[in-house]
């Protein structure tokens, strides 16, 4: 996706998440080869790996999650990653080597004495810097693409394969596997399920619109239905008006966003623009002063790693849950 920040948020909602006890990792020279389906391709992983390096914020933490730290040599992510104090995972960032403050390069890895790389397409994975899969395997490293990121092959570039929720739960459950903590994979996806379900259970009788304004001023970077955000929304009891967008993260036209008229905005937080910034120019911007969210001042934000695949989206969807039914009542 984009260079993220990375808010200090506390899942309490996740009680797995915030100081359970972690399931160890097992001795890889026990382990035999492991094949999971990654983008639906079946690929073998000949042992478990022992210096993973991840790229950005919401795949590092998919690692954390699963107590996984040992077996990390490092991970790439933006200087700007706010306070980390109330992240349920902070040990692992005391832990683990920052490798680098932007995105992934070959040359991080091989430093890093890295055996295995953890990235997505436009999250670390880019073929304009020849930082590939494919270009990995080549170096004999091999590589796990995230699920939310998947090619689906219908241009060049779009992503996406299957629902949000269930990509974040198949990574989790491949990861589990992979490095033999099943059961905490397990249990995490439980719990995740339970807190989703009981925000859905409280959700408004009429479903709100949303609109999820990233970025862009002359067009809106957004999510179509493969990105988190669109199940976060209607999970959360809404509705993403860009669902039809048979894509992740990607740019439509303000015309549109008129046209559908969304009773809710949703920001996401990162970058140099501050989410006091982008309301401002959501609020003052011309063309969108008769949507409904606009009019109402019916506008929400939430932070990057909320957005984007990661643990922290049951979290995002119960906190977005919250502020539907109090716009609801």
């Amino acid at each position: 996706m984009r260079k993220p920040v990375v808010a200090a948020v506390c899942l309490a909602v996740l009680t797995t998440g915030c100081g359970a006890e972690v399931e160890p990792a097992p001795d890889s020279k026990a382990a035999s080869s492991v094949t999971l389906t990654n983008c639906g391709r079946k690929v073998t992983y000949d042992k478990v790996p022992e210096r993973v390096v991840t790229n950005d914020v919401g795949i590092t933490e998919l690692m954390f999650a699963l107590g996984l730290e040992d077996r990390m040599a490092g991970f790439a992510m933006p200087d700007d990653k706010g306070d980390l104090s109330g992240v349920p995972w902070k040990d692992g960032y005391d832990k683990v080597k920052w490798l680098s403050k932007d995105q992934l390069t070959t040359e991080n890895v091989l430093d890093a004495r890295g055996d295995w790389v953890f990235a997505g397409w436009n999250y670390g994975f880019r073929e304009d810097s020849g930082f590939t899969p494919d270009a990995l395997g080549k170096l004999g490293i091999p590589s796990y693409i995230l699920t939310e990121s998947c090619r689906n092959g219908r241009t060049d570039t779009s992503r996406g394969i299957m629902p949000p929720l269930d990509a974040l739960y198949e990574d989790l459950t491949n990861l589990g596997r992979l490095f033999g903590v099943e059961k905490r994979a397990a249990a995490l996806i439980a719990d995740f399920k339970r807190v989703v379900a009981g925000v859905k259970a409280k959700a408004p009788a009429d479903s709100p619109e949303v609109f999820l304004y990233d970025s862009g001023e002359d067009q809106p970077f957004t999510s179509g239905r493969y990105a988190a955000p669109d199940q976060i929304i209607s999970e959360a009891g809404g509705v993403n008006v860009m669902h039809d967008v048979a894509d992740s993260w990607t740019t439509v036209g303000w015309e549109t966003v008129v046209e559908r008229n969304p009773d809710v905005i949703v920001i996401c937080d990162y970058g140099d623009v501050t989410a006091e910034q982008k309301k401002k120019f959501l609020l003052s911007y011309a063309p969108l002063r008769k949507v409904s969210a606009v009019k109402n001042k019916r506008i929400f934000t939430l932070d990057y790693v909320d957005l984007v695949e990661s643990p922290r989206n049951p979290s995002a969807i119960a906190r977005l849950g919250k502020y539907l039914r109090a716009t609801a009542s």
